[in-house]
């Protein structure tokens, strides 16, 4: 190739994005439907952790097509950032210089423990509508019982 040939292969790249430029500039804007980035663009540097990272982690869970809204993507890394920072205060309590995973452990297992707690709960509401219901039952057959 020589340079005659390299120099008009440039030049014909640039005018190929001079049009693709002019192309977009002529072309209204028009939203795209299928973008959940409605709201305004936060700088990554300002979030704990990359964006992307915690969106796709989101995506592994929520059903296909449904839409993250820019806030909610945001709030969760912030909030994943406060996670870290309370679990190493936790673990950084211990006295010694390293961190093992019997201290990690100790440190998120009010957090894993969430799940038996809602279940436990489930289970005493459960327990307590029996109740009501007997007691239902019990001022329904005393009433009917003692009529007058």
């Amino acid at each position: 190739m020589t340079i005659h040939d390299v120099s008009s292969e440039n030049s014909a790249e640039s005018s190929m994005e001079n049009e693709q430029e002019t192309s977009e500039i002529m072309q209204p804007s028009v939203p795209n439907p299928v973008s959940d980035d409605d709201d305004e663009e936060i700088d990554d540097g300002s979030l704990p952790f990359p964006k992307a990272t915690i969106v796709n982690m989101m995506r592994q869970y929520l059903e296909p097509g449904k839409q993250i809204k820019g806030q909610v993507k945001v709030e969760m890394n912030k909030w994943l950032g406060r996670m870290v920072e309370r679990i190493t205060k936790k673990m950084n309590k211990h006295p010694y210089t390293y961190i093992d995973q019997s201290m990690l452990k100790e440190a998120i297992e009010t957090y894993e423990n969430i799940q038996d707690i809602e279940d436990e709960r489930d289970r005493i509401i459960s327990y307590l509508e029996k109740i009501k219901s007997d007691c239902d039952l019990l001022i329904r057959e005393v009433d009917r019982k003692f009529e007058l």
